[in-house]
């Protein structure tokens, strides 16, 4: 098991890809803080369906933008496990709408969870990291950072953002031996994606080269490399699994 008693935190893990990460650590042997927002009942029937499998899971709510909630379950944990090993930065939200009509809180909140929380998160969790002389950051980001997308300058400007922040924190962070580095998948098969027209999906997958979707576990091995051992000297990355759409 190659994250055997490794200390985990999933953001927006409860379900989608961040679901299937939390699954995939627990069965590696990791004890996985899944954070999320608010479907409680996702986040319980997730933490049961991995405790029913022998591994271990416990579930955190809070808001990723809210520094004295996030401060509240970082203290929980060290306080039931003493160590902090990898921080997955996987919470995000969409408020799509073109920017002539797009209001300010739209604006505001697409920021403040997908890139504030980040910074968070990530803030937070340092100082128990660089006292560990270790540690593994990853943000998941996405392809509209890199190439833009009609309809989503908030999301793209967040995700840029993330991209921005995972090169200079990694800078900041390679003499304690701590990695940072981003995952950027593409097009994944997901609930939303079976809802839609199959004209609508024919079109989407034409955009691929590899003409299929992605799927959660295809995502899971990226960020699973760049938490392990193998990964050790690498930092400051950005892996699209997409592909070939980028």
């Amino acid at each position: 098991m190659r994250f055997k008693e490794k200390v985990v935190i999933v953001t927006g893990g409860s379900r989608g890809i961040g679901g299937t990460l939390s699954k995939r650590f627990a069965a590696e042997g990791a004890h996985v803080i899944i954070n999320y927002g608010s479907d409680d009942v996702a986040a319980k029937s997730l933490a049961d369906e991995i405790r029913s499998n022998g591994h271990s899971a416990v579930t955190f709510k809070g808001d990723v933008a809210s520094t004295s909630q996030v401060n509240a379950i970082i203290q929980e944990v060290l306080l039931k496990y003493g160590r902090i090993d990898i921080l997955i930065n996987n919470a995000g939200i969409i408020k799509d709408r073109l920017l002539m009509v797009m209001s300010e809180e739209e604006w505001d909140r697409v920021i403040e969870v997908n890139l504030k929380g980040a910074f968070v998160w990530s803030k937070l969790v340092l100082k128990t990291m660089i006292g560990q002389h270790s540690g593994r950051i990853i943000n998941i980001v996405s392809p509209s950072a890199i190439t833009g997308r009609p309809g989503q300058a908030n999301y793209s400007a967040s995700k840029g953002g993330l991209i921005s922040l995972t090169k200079t924190l990694s800078k900041e962070l390679a003499r304690f031996e701590i990695t940072v580095n981003a995952v950027c998948p593409g097009i994944i098969k997901t609930n939303l994606i079976e809802k839609l027209e199959s004209d609508v999906k024919e079109e989407l997958l034409r955009l691929i080269p590899m003409k299929r979707f992605g799927t959660a576990e295809d995502v899971a091995e990226a960020v699973l490399f760049f938490a392990s051992e193998a990964a050790k000297y690498i930092t400051g990355q950005v892996l699209c699994v997409d592909g070939g759409l980028v």
